[in-house]
């Protein structure tokens, strides 16, 4: 039995990891899923968080905005809308969206603009808790 299982995560900017790993967590819409090599084939869609990819090695962290996930026994595919290493996301810009967002939210806008400003909201706030949780961690 393996004990591994091969994680492909992509976005439209390319791909961000592949390789093996020994278990992955995912922020899908239901609650945080673990992965272990040989679960049950799944599909189901990702809100903006963080994915945590378990390896021999330690663990690395990466934001995706959103996306599809397929979990197949001895396979993970992520097809996220966005896609950064934790290392890589900046505080200040994730700071500025989250205040654009409220911004628009305070105003007069029409239910389009209101959900984008929503989503926009969710984005950079999840990317503001990876941060704060990296903090803690190098604390």
């Amino acid at each position: 039995m393996s004990k591994t299982l091969q994680v492909d995560i992509v976005s439209a900017e390319g791909e961000i990891y592949s390789g093996p790993a020994e278990m992955v967590f995912v922020p899908a819409r239901e609650g945080e899923l673990g992965i272990a090599p040989r679960h049950a084939p799944l599909l189901t869609l990702l809100k903006a968080g963080e994915v945590r990819v378990k390896t021999a090695d330690g663990e690395q962290s990466i934001y995706v905005g959103g996306g599809a996930l397929e979990i197949q026994p001895n396979r993970v595919t992520i097809m996220a809308d966005t896609a950064i290493r934790a290392k890589d996301l900046d505080e200040a810009a994730a700071l500025a969206a989250k205040q654009r967002a409220e911004e628009l939210l305070a105003g007069k806008i029409d239910k389009l603009e209101q959900a984008e400003a929503l989503a926009e909201l969710a984005r950079s706030i999840a990317q503001l808790k990876l941060l704060e949780k990296l903090r803690k961690i190098r604390g």
